[in-house]
């Protein structure tokens, strides 16, 4: 395998480019403070560059697929239709941000492409596309919170019913949560629900995570109380973030996830030293 690809954060759920813009709350920036502050430092505010890996690259692809496969007529959306937007998909991914293609080697590829294309035929065992239209695909969404808390996210899928019901709909190349370890998807699922309401004033009928490799789903029908006070937990999130960004001090937090962690090396907890503190950018305070 070629050298890794170094990159921005990956940024699956707020779309934020590699500058000095205001940072904000998306779900994974959300779970980073939570999990380490330091980490969501290193992320949202230093930007540091992290390593893809071929799972992500991957679920890139496959989600790349399954937008394309929405653009198409109703009929047209079967398994081995489906199955054929992978490579295209493939080649519009590496024009567009060549160092993926460092990620998978020549000798890799064609394993790497039936992989996705296995992901991508596992979604009909969830749905069946011929029998809707989605709305809209890969819609990014930023708002603001009544406090001025900033939210920020990329949905996969919005779905409206003809009697006027939506769906939100994401999907996961993942594995689906162990029982008891769902917390952290309910999290993103009411944070993607709080996102419409503020933006639609719309409550969603349902939220749904598709586990498309195990081929499990995991539905949430959010109510508009529970949303209020997730929205208050969102607040004091980002009153901690703020303050941080404020004084500085992004304490790392050291668990089981480190050893995921890119940035050992500037760690404290691992005995590096963080890069000079950039400053929290002036347009976010």
């Amino acid at each position: 395998m070629s050298s890794p690809a170094t990159t921005p954060p990956a940024e699956s759920d707020d779309g934020e480019a590699p500058t000095r813009s205001r940072p904000a709350l998306s779900p994974s920036r959300a779970a980073d403070f939570r999990q380490c502050p330091l980490l969501y430092r290193f992320r949202a505010v230093d930007r540091l560059p992290e390593r893809k890996t071929v799972a992500q690259v991957r679920g890139t692809l496959v989600h790349a697929a399954l937008e394309a496969l929405f653009g198409l007529p109703a009929p047209d959306r079967v398994p081995a239709i489906a199955q054929s937007l992978v490579e295209p998909a493939w080649g519009r991914m590496v024009e567009q941000e060549p160092d993926v293609a460092d990620v998978v080697s020549d000798a890799e590829l064609d394993e790497f492409l039936d992989d996705a294309r296995r992901i991508v035929e596992d979604y009909f065992r969830l749905e069946n596309p011929t029998s809707f239209d989605a709305e809209a695909c890969e819609v990014r969404v930023e708002t603001e919170l009544p406090d001025g808390v900033p939210l920020r996210g990329f949905v996969d899928r919005i779905d409206v019913a003809p009697t006027g019901e939506v769906r939100i709909v994401d999907y996961k190349t993942g594995r689906a949560p162990r029982e008891g370890f769902e917390r952290a998807a309910l999290f993103q699922m009411k944070f993607y629900a709080l996102m419409l309401l503020q933006t639609r004033g719309v409550l969603a009928s349902q939220l749904r995570l598709l586990y498309l490799a195990d081929g499990e789903i995991l539905t949430y029908a959010p109510d508009r109380d529970e949303l209020d006070r997730f929205g208050g937990t969102l607040g004091a999130l980002w009153r901690a973030v703020l303050e941080a960004g404020r004084t500085g001090e992004f304490e790392p937090s050291p668990g089981p996830m480190c050893r995921f962690c890119d940035h050992q090396s500037v760690c404290p907890a691992f005995g590096g030293t963080p890069p000079p503190y950039p400053g929290w950018p002036v347009e976010a305070a």
